[in-house]
């Protein structure tokens, strides 16, 4: 296998370039996914039946935490890719663990909204705004979820093994999947919950 030492670690075989393309061609269907997602909602915004508008149960609080937790882990992110880029395995570390504790911040925070939307009669089957947004949210909580899950067994592999072509790779791709649920939370921000207070 030829590598070429000019480039970053996680593109130095032709495979790890293949499996980077290859996750872009993945992020292109998530994109698909939440576009509808987006659509359906935005149909259905105004179909609140005998149920509460957005105006109503959106909280401004807890969606200013949510952006700014994910926001700050996006950046997190970027900085454990660079230390990793650096070979400096401590700090990439504590960068990624500082990641995904944000992103569980962020995910206990959205949990608690659902909660008060639920104690506040706002459920999946109120009406059909509520439930696509419910639907929405909870296919981007659901990626969150699987964020943490995949990411905290990269943390054990880079961990145990250190960088390598693989674990490099591995967590760049990752760096990838964080970076696009950020931009979808910034679009959930926009068109979700200032469209719905204002």
């Amino acid at each position: 296998m030829k590598l070429d030492h000019s480039l970053p670690l996680e593109y130095r075989s032709e495979e790890n370039s293949n499996r980077i393309l290859g996750f872009w061609i993945f992020l292109g269907a998530e994109i698909v996914l939440f576009s509808t997602l987006f659509a359906v909602y935005l149909t259905l915004w105004n179909r609140t039946g005998n149920g509460p508008s957005g105006h109503e149960i959106f909280e401004i609080g807890p969606v200013l935490i949510e952006t700014f937790v994910l926001l700050t882990s996006s950046f997190t992110m970027g900085l454990a890719i660079n230390s990793m880029r650096l070979g400096l395995k401590k700090p990439f570390m504590a960068f990624f663990l500082i990641t995904l504790l944000l992103g569980l911040v962020f995910l206990g925070v959205e949990i608690s909204e659902f909660v008060t939307y639920v104690n506040e009669g706002a459920t999946l089957q109120t009406s059909a705004f509520l439930s696509s947004l419910f639907t929405l949210l909870g296919t981007h909580g659901a990626h969150v979820t699987l964020g943490l899950l995949w990411g905290s067994g990269l943390l054990i592999q880079v961990k145990r093994e250190g960088f390598s072509l693989d674990t490099a790779n591995k967590s760049f791709i990752f760096s990838l999947y964080w970076h696009f649920l950020d931009v979808v939370w910034i679009f959930i921000f926009s068109f979700v919950y200032l469209k719905g207070l204002m």
